[in-house]
């Protein structure tokens, strides 16, 4: 690294600027600032804080803010009581659309949960253990669960169908399919959708996320075909399941080999497990792209304390990378560990642990 001082000082601001917007934008999701300039249109301070029952001097600032960084668009005045301010199309659909792909407004809820634990976070920085998942909250659940979700429902199914042989298995008649570490069970659901002749068991350790789960399942009208139960991916029945899935939560497990050995035990003979985790490189480099510099900022606050704060933890974290994985699964009894050919998927890889 060559860059003077000057540049190195640079980034710092640039960095500074990009978390003063990423708190902003929490602020505008949370107090439904958005949602309210989404579907009533553009607003006043007076306006935007009459709707939402927030305060006026509080959104003024706000809105303002949001015109300087350039997120909202202004009808500008000398008079700052009468500014109106749009939200943009494309920007509408990035912070309100829960159904889109591009949906991010749920990502600043999970750092600014980390953001609130960061004196936990330091004293275990210094001192060993961790953070748990359930003491980031609601804003980390719901925001990873509102994240994701858009991607199970509209792309799961399509992805798993050009898997032919975890595809087959799970379109016949009567397939029984775990859905280990399930969250609040957009994962399951999607499954439920694409498979309807099977029956599905989400799992999962946060009675939060499993009550959010039977939710969303009795919302869907799915409940009686859909489970879920609050317990350790290492219950597992035995020889119970034609498949195990895990998405995106192998990395957060403090000893992800007795959470794949159970997986492995509770497979019929001829089943498999599938797990979806991040697409990081295969090595470790530096000067990585953006996809690395976001997992270890995840691993940084999020998935290594949570990771670390159960007992006698391998410590994983975020960045899981290929061999890691295959080594765990080998340990837990798997045959093979192979990347599935399910073509781009948001941030992540698929891929088939077979027995």
């Amino acid at each position: 690294m060559n860059d003077t001082a000057e540049a190195v000082a640079d980034r710092l601001l640039t960095s500074t600027l990009g978390l003063m917007d990423t708190l902003a934008v929490y602020l505008g999701d949370r107090l439904g600032w958005y949602r309210s300039l989404a579907a009533d249109g553009p607003a006043t301070a007076a306006e935007l804080a009459e709707r939402t029952g927030t305060n006026e001097r509080y959104a003024r600032e706000w809105l303002e803010q949001q015109a300087v960084a350039g997120w909202l668009e202004v009808t500008d005045g000398t008079d700052a009581a009468a500014r109106r301010f749009t939200l943009p199309a494309a920007a509408e659909e990035v912070l309100t659309d829960p159904d889109s792909l591009n949906y991010l407004a749920p990502l600043p809820r999970l750092f600014a949960a980390s953001a609130g634990a960061l004196p936990e976070l330091l004293a275990a920085y210094r001192e060993g253990g961790g953070v748990s998942w359930e003491r980031l909250g609601a804003d980390a659940r719901e925001g990873q669960a509102d994240m994701n979700r858009p991607w199970y429902e509209q792309e799961l199914a399509p992805a798993l169908a050009r898997a032919p042989e975890v595809h087959d298995r799970l379109s016949r008649d009567g397939a029984a399919i775990a859905d280990v570490g399930c969250g609040a069970g957009w994962s399951t659901i999607a499954l439920a959708r694409a498979y309807p002749g099977a029956t599905l068991h989400g799992l999962d350790v946060d009675e939060p996320s499993v009550a959010m789960a039977r939710a969303n399942a009795a919302e869907a009208g799915l409940d009686e075909r859909v489970t879920f139960t609050t317990v350790d991916g290492n219950t597992l029945p035995e020889q119970s399941y034609d498949a195990v899935f895990a998405f995106e939560c192998i990395h957060d497990m403090p000893r992800p080999v007795e959470v794949l050995r159970a997986a492995r035990g509770s497979l019929v003979d001829d089943g498999f497990m599938v797990v979806m985790d991040e697409a990081v490189a295969d090595e470790f480099a530096p000067g990585g792209d953006e996809l690395e510099r976001l997992m270890y900022g995840f691993s940084l606050f999020i998935c290594l304390p949570d990771g670390l704060s159960g007992a006698d933890s391998v410590g994983t974290g975020t960045v899981m990378r290929r061999d890691t994985l295959a080594a765990y699964a080998t340990e837990a009894g798997f045959g093979s560990t192979d990347v599935l050919p399910t073509g781009e998927f948001g941030l992540w890889r698929f891929y088939l642990l077979r027995p």
